[in-house]
Formats: structure tokens, sequence, C-alpha cells
């Protein structure tokens, strides 16, 4: 039977990061300890970038900031696909930046 790995608010666990995780028994143990909403925040941040070398880089990332201690992405703007919160400010200005690309 599968292992059982809890997912975010909004997005679902990843093939990959779901491996990632599953092979690394500490940071599987602090994924698990953290809120529904900062895995999502960390689902998000390896799910939305643009080339599979930085989604590869990100999963790894995962693991090891779990690791030293990170309950969230540094530096992140936060998940843009949450329907239970208006996007911020900053929000609004990165979405509008990139859709001008």
């Amino acid at each position: 039977m599968p292992m059982k790995i809890s997912e975010g608010t909004v997005h679902e666990l990843p093939a990959d990061l779901k491996k990632a995780l599953a092979a690394d028994k500490k940071s599987l143990e602090l994924w698990e300890d953290i809120t529904p909403l900062a895995r999502n925040e960390w689902i998000c941040w390896t799910i939305s970038v643009k080339s599979d070398e930085k989604r590869k880089e990100h999963v790894k990332r995962v693991v090891s900031e779990l690791k030293d201690g990170m309950r969230r992405p540094c530096c992140w703007i936060g998940c843009i696909h949450r329907t239970d919160k208006k996007l911020s400010s900053s929000q609004k200005f990165i979405i509008n930046k990139r859709s001008k690309k």
C-alpha cells in the first residue's frame, strides 16, 4: 500500500516531492509537523517554476530546508491559487509582471 503523506490546502502533493519526502525520514517527519497552509506554500513554490531543472532543485531544497528548520519557503510571495483570501498587492504586481513577458 502506498505511503500516505499529507498535502496542502489547495495543492495535491506532486509525485516527485512525495518521493523525495518518503526517501528521507527526518524531512517527512518535519513535513507532517507543519500546518496544511505551510505544506501548501512548499508545494506551490515547488510547482510554480518554469524549468524541470529548477523544479528538481526546489524539490531537493524542500527536503534540506525542512531539516534546516524552515517551515515555509523563504522569499516566496505566497500561493496565488488560494481562494480563501484576496491577493496581496505584491502578488498582483508579480502576476502582472509575469503576464507582460
